[in-house]
């Protein structure tokens, strides 16, 4: 349990899990860009934390090898961070691939390596976390993209978009595509393979399909079409048609590869299809998203976009489509924060004959009115500290058992085209307990209002902007319920240990007296005085330690539920621009 630098203050352990639990790898993986989503559930230190995450470090499980990492973003505001860590190995079957994050220092310099991120075959990543203009290769090759394409030459053919899958995403309008210039590390040889992937999401599946991905060289052709709700690839002689379908309005994980003469199309990290092909070296420009004339462009949003200039197995592909999915937290988990004074120490209590002496010294003379006042005053603050939690617990238990019910619910009667947004609004019974709920029927109320008053055709962006403003009025109600009483707990926290030290104190004053009273210094006289004189600011931490651990649980467990409440309310705003928007 060692600490790898002193001056980081904190840290939290990060495990990844390739069992069937998380995600089934079968053989181990080696430099794997792993994501690590930060929010205020998992990581309550935003405010701690230096601008940007400058003082972020990632360490490996020996706690002495620093990791290349970068992030992708960090808004402190919103408690949200998207760090990629490239992990040596991830190993197969295993929840012990673990690593750490140390944080909490204020005097470090960023120490971001976007290209160091990623292994030398990983030829081309498009985050597409720019604001604006080109969009821009993250790994170390720097692979340059062209807006020959674009109807919109200020930022190419991409639309950023704060509502993606990771952060900011991109979006295709359906009028061209984006075209990856060639470049040496593109090259497909065939000893070693080539590979894809990206997420995709469509509003809606389009009538005639459309090209995702397309390249040319000479007579080498590689092309992946969606025909229907079908995806279809072809090359060197061989056609793969995925075995399911593509759902509109579901971020779906797509990747195309060719390994040892096959040519392979997995959705989700599963494999669709494959089929025998004819591998031959091939370079050439890339177009996705439109073929490479511009032809057949597809309106979809785009995210993560991959070159590989090499073939990856299909474990690679599933632990990547489960580490970037919406599940991420069901594969990498998040520990609890760790100091560096608390870190790999731990104590134990040991009750004797002796305590009980104390007790009698106490509790037994009445000149020792100061430490029974102080001891009765630390039991009153430790029933209330004990009800208030318990109080509270239920509460939230409460809210968070009708926060699932109602989200499933929500999702449910919400999903797919003609999704009523209104039919859950009469169900308070079931779901009153839930903070979400109440932003949802204050919604509802919204939309009906302003819709009874002659908004009929939609809601335009000045009455979605009042929606929104009365969901945030709402959701800050709420989240002053989650931590109404918890007041209670930060007083005893703070207060506690402070009145114990009182009593101990004054013990110690009217021991050193009585010393000096009766002139007798022998250890046996002074010793019961102290130790009764202890017992004061042993009762204050009593009070103070399970108030804290109390306060500690309870907040975490409120600042999920609020948490849910911010991804709620900007969810709900973007499926009523969606229902009712002009």
């Amino acid at each position: 349990m060692a600490w790898w630098n002193p001056d980081w203050t904190s840290r939290k352990a990060l495990t990844v899990n390739t069992t069937a639990a998380g995600v089934d790898v079968a053989t181990d993986l080696n430099e794997v860009p792993v994501l690590v989503r930060l929010h205020g559930g998992n990581f309550p230190q935003f405010l701690n934390v230096k601008d940007g995450g400058a003082d972020f470090r990632f360490v490996a499980a020996d706690d002495t090898t620093p990791l290349k990492y970068h992030v992708e973003k960090f808004d402190a505001a919103a408690q949200i961070a998207l760090v990629w860590v490239k992990l040596p190995v991830l190993k197969a079957h295993s929840t012990d691939n673990t690593f750490y994050l140390y944080f909490g220092n204020q005097a470090a310099n960023k120490a971001d390596d976007a290209g160091g991120t990623y292994d030398v075959d990983t030829a081309a990543v498009f985050h597409f976390a720019e604001a604006a203009g080109a969009v821009e290769d993250s790994s170390a090759y720097a692979t340059p993209t062209t807006s020959a394409l674009a109807s919109t030459p200020t930022t190419g053919s991409v639309t950023p978009t704060p509502l993606s899958l990771l952060g900011m995403g991109g979006v295709l309008s359906g009028n061209d595509g984006i075209v990856i210039a060639d470049a040496p590390q593109l090259k497909m040889q065939p000893d070693k393979g080539w590979a894809a992937s990206l997420w995709v999401k469509f509003d809606a599946l389009p009538a005639n399909g459309g090209t995702l991905l397309e390249r040319i060289d000479g007579a080498q052709h590689l092309v992946l079409n969606l025909v229907g709700d079908k995806l279809t690839a072809s090359y060197g002689g061989a056609t793969v048609t995925a075995s399911s379908a593509v759902v509109a309005g579901q971020w779906l994980h797509v990747a195309l590869a060719i390994s040892n003469g096959q040519l392979q199309l997995y959705m989700n990290g599963v494999l669709a299809g494959e089929a025998a092909a004819k591998v031959a070296p091939m370079g050439g420009v890339t177009a996705i998203g439109a073929g490479r004339d511009g032809k057949a462009a597809l309106a979809v949003q785009v995210d993560e976009l991959k070159f590989y200039a090499n073939g990856r197995s299909a474990d690679f592909f599933a632990a990547q489509a489960a580490i970037e999915g919406e599940r991420n937290d069901r594969v990498v988990g998040y520990g609890v924060d760790e100091s560096a004074d608390s870190a790999g120490t731990a104590g134990e209590a040991e009750a004797t004959s002796q305590f009980g002496v104390i007790i009698d010294y106490v509790f037994g003379r009445k000149e020792a009115i100061v430490e029974q006042t102080v001891i009765g005053v630390c039991v009153l603050m430790a029933a209330i500290a004990v009800l208030v939690m318990f109080l509270k617990a239920i509460y939230l238990g409460r809210a968070r058992r009708a926060t699932n019910r109602f989200l499933s619910a929500y999702r449910t009667q919400t999903a797919g085209a003609g999704a009523s947004l209104d039919s859950l609004a009469s169900a308070g019974r079931s779901y009153g307990d839930s903070p979400l709920f109440a932003i949802y029927r204050q919604g509802i109320e919204q939309i009906r209002d302003r819709l009874q008053e002659g908004a009929s055709s939609g809601l335009n962006d000045k009455s979605l902007g009042a929606i929104r403003a009365t969901l945030d009025a709402t959701a800050v109600r709420e989240q002053q319920r989650l931590n109404s009483l918890l007041v209670l707990l930060t007083i005893a926290i703070s207060g506690g240990p402070f009145i114990g030290l009182l009593g101990t104190v004054v013990g110690v004053m009217v021991t050193f007296a009585t010393i000096a009273k009766t002139g007798d210094i022998n250890i046996a006289a002074i010793a019961p005085g102290m130790a009764a004189a202890l017992l004061a600011t042993v009762a204050g931490l009593g009070v103070a330690i399970p108030a804290l651990f109390g306060y500690n649980y309870l907040g975490s467990r409120a600042k999920e539920l609020a948490a849910d409440m911010h991804v709620f309310g900007d969810e709900f705003i973007a499926k009523v621009n969606e229902v009712h928007g002009v």
